[in-house]
């Protein structure tokens, strides 16, 4: 028992350091009251729904312009490797040789 409690305020004492971050923002009575209502249909204080939802927003969105960048980075390459294809290694053209064999090309 006096270990569980012990980590617990270990926990307690983590996390407070690392809230040490303030984020305020005006909202109307409607907003709070649909918020308010979410948060305890999730069985959450209100400040842990807003801090998690924003949270998840916030990975998807950074998420999806990572992707977005990414794939447009790799059409790039993609299409100059086609363009401009670089010399066959040794190595790969020992490769198309030991495949030609064994397939019987």
């Amino acid at each position: 028992m006096a270990d569980t409690v012990a980590r617990s305020r270990q926990v307690n004492l983590t996390r407070s350091r690392r809230r040490n971050e303030r984020l305020e923002a005006r909202i109307s009575k409607e907003q709070k009251e649909v918020f308010q209502r979410a948060a305890e249909i999730q069985g959450r204080t209100l400040t842990d729904f807003v801090i998690n939802s924003v949270m998840n927003a916030a990975k998807q969105i950074i998420q999806e312009h990572e992707m977005i960048i990414l794939s447009r980075q790799d059409q790039e390459v993609f299409v100059e490797a086609l363009l401009n294809p670089p010399e066959p290694s040794a190595k790969l053209k020992t490769a198309a040789q030991r495949y030609k064999q064994n397939m019987g090309v």
